[in-house]
């Protein structure tokens, strides 16, 4: 399959086609951050492809090696994997895991931190071994690897700051009577300095965001103009996280596996060049919803990308 332009926005690019393509296109240490989720590797067949065991940790070595090479020497690359069972037996997969040890022990990688997205309306899965059998919890959590190419990529937690207990905000407000400078039974010293206002609260490393569009501008072109939204998209408070902790405005952001296109319309939120690649062609098509203002210019410029025909989406007003 040819790699083809489908559409550009103020900032960015989306490709339709095999983004190894896009990636031996790129120039050597050129790109900041790879922000994606892949299909995951699970049993059932999905509509957007999915290859299983060691099958999968291949074809995806295969993005990540093409990956370290276009990656500029403070750059990261971020991946989101969901969990899965093995065949026939309530026994947990360790693909994601043999992942993240081939891509530093054999790619070269530097595993930066690890991150687990817990998803509080994920619905209850594999329905054998949760709903039926009632012998499982229900899977939650997916593992999302920050992959660096050097040992200090570009990162600034300060852009991602959280906000305040509610009693840290009392401490704030009087210091005096919430908090007693000395050291404690653990051995840290906890000094003056410790009360002081830095803007919010240094995030943890799991991410607590919802999976729960129901309503957003996507998913409501999708459903007048007739097509199918992607199935297994993630929200915009996942790769938001990312772009800002991870990137500077003008940086480039790369989503290899596109889908609906999340990573590219919120790295244009942020002043983020950016470029996405999705292999199925209406997929790619439906995403430029995300940077459209009406139903009706939606359409047509849906019927143009799904026929083959690039648009220029600057001439439109954009989110």
């Amino acid at each position: 399959m040819n790699l083809r332009l489908a559409y550009e926005t103020r900032l960015g690019k989306a490709y339709n086609g095999d983004s190894l393509e896009l990636l031996e296109s790129l120039d050597d240490n050129s790109i900041n951050l790879v922000m994606t989720s892949p299909p995951f590797a699970l049993l059932r067949q999905k509509s957007y492809g999915n290859k299983v065991g060691d099958d999968y940790i291949e074809w995806l070595s295969q993005f990540a090696a093409k990956v370290k090479e276009k990656l500029c020497e403070d750059g990261s690359f971020v991946v989101d994997l969901g969990g899965a069972y093995e065949r026939g037996v309530p026994v947990r997969s360790l693909y994601n895991y043999k992942i993240l040890i081939k891509f530093v022990e054999e790619l070269g990688f530097h595993l930066a931190e690890e991150f687990f997205w817990y998803n509080s309306s994920k619905l209850p899965s594999p329905i054998e071994w949760v709903n039926k059998r009632k012998i499982r919890a229900k899977d939650s959590v997916n593992t999302v690897w920050w992959f660096s190419k050097s040992a200090f990529p570009k990162a600034d937690v300060r852009n991602v700051l959280v906000p305040y207990s509610e009693r840290m905000q009392k401490l704030l407000k009087d210091s005096k009577k919430y908090y007693d400078p000395k050291e404690r039974p653990s051995g840290h010293d906890i000094g003056e300095g410790f009360n002081k206002d830095n803007g919010g609260a240094i995030p943890s490393n799991l991410l607590q965001i919802p999976n729960s569009e129901s309503n957003s501008k996507y998913l409501r072109y999708c459903k007048k103009i007739g097509v199918k939204g992607h199935p297994a998209r993630f929200p915009g408070k996942l790769p938001e996280f990312f772009i800002k902790f991870l990137t500077d405005p003008d940086d480039i952001v790369v989503d290899i596996f596109g889908g609906s296109n999340t990573t590219g319309e919120i790295a244009e939120l942020h002043n983020r060049k950016w470029l996405s690649c999705d292999l199925d062609n209406e997929y790619v098509a439906a995403s430029a919803f995300r940077f459209l203002d009406s139903t009706v210019t939606a359409k047509e410029v849906y019927d143009q990308l799904v026929n083959g025909q690039y648009v220029d989406l600057k001439q439109y007003t954009l989110v």
